[in-house]
């Protein structure tokens, strides 16, 4: 059993930035891959961006490459998503997520453990 809690969202201003956490907890967490997806209302959950415990394997989706940064800290668990010039069309509510396979482009579907989600809205 894996355990994701998410913090760091919040309103910011077009152009601005903000840094997503996402803590992990449980013994098998070392085996699966972590990524982040978004969401907003009446749309399909997206993949964001996907790494691999100490930083191997990072993946971003199109509309977010050069502006988000995904990272991660082993030691403590954590994964983080750096977002950095935030447009209004990046506002919605951001999954972290646990994958045991990591597909070439990632698919909601394919996570095995999800958090609660943390709302990240950009003001134009």
């Amino acid at each position: 059993q894996v355990q994701l809690v998410e913090s760091g969202g919040g309103l910011v201003q077009a152009g601005g930035s903000l840094r997503l956490s996402c803590a992990a907890s449980g013994r098998t967490v070392p085996r699966y891959y972590m990524a982040w997806f978004r969401q907003t209302p009446g749309k399909e959950r997206e993949f964001v961006a996907s790494i691999g415990w100490g930083g191997a394997l990072s993946k971003y989706a199109d509309s977010v490459k050069g502006r988000f940064t995904i990272s991660d800290d082993n030691a403590k668990n954590t994964v983080y998503l750096h977002l950095n010039s935030l447009k209004p069309e990046d506002t919605a509510v951001y999954y972290c997520a646990a994958l045991s396979r990591i597909q070439i482009t990632p698919a909601a579907r394919d996570a095995d453990y999800w958090g609660q989600g943390t709302q990240v809205t950009v003001s134009s």
